[in-house]
């Protein structure tokens, strides 16, 4: 039996897209800038993609979406777009909690004299709005706050956020890569100048992300070319994944609220019948939350019986059986690190080892669940022989 339930890393691309992929190959293949009759076919795909994924965003104009190669790039064009306006080194607000793709740009901007504050979390990794507004300074130019976060599934109440930044007259930018496909997403209500996507977190193809750009907000290039997608990003399109990011943007909008309903409740499911474990602690915010969300942390009292014992362990130990999840932290040239989202929620360096992620998707079925909450308990029971008797699952 497999299992997948890594959805957040991400998404088995859905047959339509792939369909579009393979048709725009064959049959419109040109180079979208091209003024022949190939070129406008594929021109063609590439707007009627833009279309479909402004709708997705309740984006007014198609023409403020800026196809990228995926959410990295849109992120950092995001963040070092806006910071190339600037002649002078400024001050950007991020949280302590967000993704790579955001974070490391921040260093770099640091490194050239940026100011940047991180904002803290709660113990469930919720940013507070006061603290915000604490932080905002006469320099400040852009916050850039993650929706959902990947590792604990915790949301972040982005609207409230940026009003905040709208009453002081700086931009605002958020990361919704993980929430696309997953909550309704609507940039006219949350008032966001800038926002992050990428396709293969939707079930399109790898390969392509999108930036919403708010029209009126002057941003910068960060590739020399050819000027493509408005001068903002140059380089000739990727029309085949492109358009099926289009296609996987158009379904998944006709699909979400049936589907985010569902993922709820075997979420909460999985959730419960792993409740009767002592030593899963669960991690995030259980009320603002991604709906195909699930993570955990081993127990300080699991460690001390086991104290070799790691999210990776975990893992692989899961993928012996045939099932597919991650662990919350990263492993770098063999060593574990401990997860810097875990830290920033107050957790020690050893517990910030120990985290695991379970991902839901279009796939994921009740009986999936009901079999993953069965091995995961044999898994404990193995590597802490007798820890705890478990009630049979219903």
């Amino acid at each position: 039996m497999q299992i997948y339930l890594d959805y957040s890393a991400t998404t088995k691309p859905r047959p339509e897209a792939i369909a579009k992929m393979q048709e725009v190959m064959i049959q419109q293949y040109g180079n979208p800038s091209s003024l022949h009759s190939w070129g406008q076919q594929a021109a063609m795909v590439l707007e009627t993609a833009r279309l479909q994924v402004a709708n997705f965003i309740n984006a007014v104009d198609p023409e403020s979406i800026v196809f990228t190669s995926g959410g990295t790039e849109a992120d950092n064009l995001a963040i070092m777009g806006i910071a190339q306006t600037y002649s002078h080194p400024q001050h950007l607000i991020i949280s302590s909690i967000e993704h790579s793709a955001i974070a490391e740009p921040a260093k770099t901007l640091e490194k050239l004299g940026w100011e940047i504050t991180r904002l803290p979390v709660n113990r469930q990794g919720r940013v507070n709005p006061l603290d915000l507004k604490a932080a905002i300074q006469p320099n400040t130019v852009l916050i850039s706050i993650i929706y959902g976060q990947s590792e604990i599934g915790t949301l972040q109440p982005i609207e409230t956020l940026a009003r905040i930044a709208q009453s002081h007259n700086i931009l605002f930018h958020t990361d919704a890569v993980q929430v696309a496909g997953r909550i309704p997403l609507d940039v006219q209500q949350l008032g966001v100048d800038l926002l992050s996507l990428s396709s293969h977190k939707i079930y399109g193809v790898q390969g392509a992300g999108a930036l919403y750009i708010r029209p009126g907000v002057e941003i910068l290039p960060l590739l020399g070319g050819g000027g493509q997608e408005r001068k903002i990003r140059s380089g000739t399109q990727a029309v085949p994944t492109i358009g099926a990011f289009g296609v996987a943007a158009e379904l998944a909008a006709s699909e979400l609220s049936q589907e985010t309903l569902r993922l709820i409740a075997l979420r909460d499911r999985l959730f419960d019948l792993l409740a009767d474990c002592p030593y899963l602690i669960p991690t995030g915010d259980r009320l603002y939350r991604l709906p195909h969300h699930v993570s955990f942390i081993l127990s300080d009292d699991f460690a001390l019986k086991a104290p070799e014992v790691t999210g990776k362990t975990i893992v692989r130990q899961l993928n012996l059986a045939g099932i597919g999840i991650s662990a919350g932290s990263a492993c770098h040239s063999g060593k574990l690190n401990p997860s810097p989202i875990l830290l920033a929620m107050n957790y020690d360096e050893n517990a910030a080892k120990r985290g695991i992620r379970l991902t839901l998707g279009r796939d994921t079925t009740k009986a999936d669940i009901d079999w993953t909450a069965m091995v995961i308990k044999q898994v404990l029971t193995r590597l802490i022989p007798c820890y705890c008797q478990y009630a049979p699952i219903n």
